[in-house]
């Protein structure tokens, strides 16, 4: 009797030689796709202002990413937006008068529907011009690589 309690028999050896750690990686893939189908649904509404379909060329200017613009948004049916939020033109002019006096070198970006007639967006453009704004830029599509 005191052999047998001295050696362990073989059924625990190989019971225990059998039984391997596993990672269950079922619940980290789940959890990785809602991620990411979360990132892709945000990432959309995240565009700086409000959606418009902007006309596209074939050789925009790159521009300087050093410095985050200010956006301005013309839609087709006439609003006008700063960042997202919906303003009068004149409430917009006051608005982006504050912005200039508090940092000159910031630069606006006008985003037009591209069915806007060229004279609205023109004025547009110019009102900011006056305001001493140094660079206004008008955003378009890369018709040859389809980006904004």
């Amino acid at each position: 009797m005191a052999s047998s309690s001295a050696s362990p028999s073989p059924r625990k050896k190989t019971r225990r030689a059998g039984l391997a750690p596993e990672m269950n990686v079922t619940p980290l893939v789940d959890v990785v796709l809602v991620l990411l189908i979360i990132f892709m649904v945000v990432t959309p509404q995240m565009e700086a202002g409000v959606s418009v379909t902007l006309p596209s060329i074939k050789n925009p200017d790159r521009g300087d990413a050093s410095m985050e613009p200010t956006t301005v948004s013309f839609t087709k049916d006439g609003r006008l937006y700063l960042e997202k939020e919906a303003l009068s033109l004149d409430a917009l002019m006051g608005r982006l008068k504050v912005l200039h006096d508090s940092s000159a070198e910031r630069r606006v970006v006008l985003k037009a529907d591209q069915e806007l007639g060229y004279g609205k967006v023109r004025e547009l453009f110019r009102a900011c011009q006056a305001l001493g704004f140094p660079g206004v830029s008008l955003q378009v599509i890369d018709a040859a690589n389809r980006q904004s």
